[in-house]
């Protein structure tokens, strides 16, 4: 799959429209819903076209939630609504949800090894949305910080 055909397009759009019912789902309401189902369709856009340059799932999730986590700030801002709701809405596409349940699938089925390392993937991908987001928040504390110095 290349980064910019209709594979990617299909699959931003499915990001889209799921984030777009889970914020309605929610209750939330006005134009943001739009803005944020563009954030969670941007980040599975992101991390499909990162995964097809780098051929890593690490680096692929860490470069699309830096991206989408600096759009939230930027747009989060820009409307008037708290940070954390941009970034939890648009971050859900990363979610590391499969690994999950297949891990918990293989460990009822008895199967410790491949659990593990589901687990552990899971885990791995949790880490680093949390290093990006944590990466984003701190560069944007400082860069208010400096601005609000001079």
């Amino acid at each position: 799959m290349r980064p910019f055909d209709y594979l990617t397009l299909l699959q931003f759009l499915w990001a889209f429209l799921s984030i777009l019912g889970f914020s309605v789902r929610v209750n939330l309401k006005g134009p943001k819903i739009w803005l944020l189902a563009l954030g969670g369709g941007l980040s599975w856009a992101f991390y499909l076209v990162i995964l097809y340059f780098s051929k890593s799932l690490l680096y692929s999730i860490f470069g699309a939630t830096l991206l989408v986590c600096a759009y939230s700030e930027v747009v989060a801002r820009l409307i008037k609504v708290p940070v954390s709701v941009f970034v939890t809405c648009s971050i859900i596409p990363l979610v590391p949800g499969s690994s999950l349940y297949y891990g918990m699938q293989a460990y009822i089925a008895g199967n410790n090894a491949i659990a593990s390392e589901q687990i552990y993937k899971a885990l791995l991908i949790s880490g680093t949305i949390a290093m990006a987001i944590a990466v984003v928040s701190s560069v944007t504390n400082i860069i208010f910080r400096l601005f609000n110095r001079f």
